[in-house]
């Protein structure tokens, strides 16, 4: 399983993501341009000593992603504000990519048509989105419990 991000542009959130997946020993993918400079400084404040520990592969633009992700195999499950599905009903598998979009404009509605599933998690109705932080570990979690990937 990894976590796909798609052109973040929030330093702080890659940081973080970042990090947890470094805690869960998953790898991460992140999808060229960012919003930032992609740098250990940009990235140090949330990701903390992490940064070293991640899995990171980083890629050119999405079509280097998805060629990279054809060849290893793996649906792409995306999160997103316009998904059908709750995470908790949805049946993961341990290959899983789990790609969370930019904080500003989510993904291309390209990026959408190419997703095996889209995701949405349950709000009240006034509430429009969670960080997108919050919401990949919110996800990631239900994905390792389905999957019995949690480490150690």
């Amino acid at each position: 399983m990894r976590l796909a991000l798609y052109c973040p542009d929030i330093p702080q959130n890659a940081g973080t993501m970042i990090r947890l997946c470094a805690c869960l020993g998953l790898g991460v993918d992140v999808i060229e341009p960012c919003g930032f400079t992609f740098s250990d400084a940009s990235l140090r404040r949330a990701g903390m000593d992490y940064l070293a520990r991640a899995a990171i592969r980083r890629h050119d633009d999405f079509a280097a992603f998805e060629t990279a992700r054809a060849a290893a195999g793996g649906r792409l499950v995306l999160l997103t504000t316009s998904g059908d599905v709750p995470p908790h009903s949805f049946a993961f598998h341990p290959d899983d990519v789990i790609m969370v979009g930019r904080e500003s404009a989510g993904v291309p509605p390209e990026v959408q048509a190419l997703a095996d599933a889209r995701l949405r998690l349950p709000m009240v109705g006034a509430a429009r989105s969670l960080n997108v932080a919050v919401s990949a570990a919110m996800v990631l979690h239900e994905a390792l419990r389905q999957t019995d990937q949690f480490p150690g």
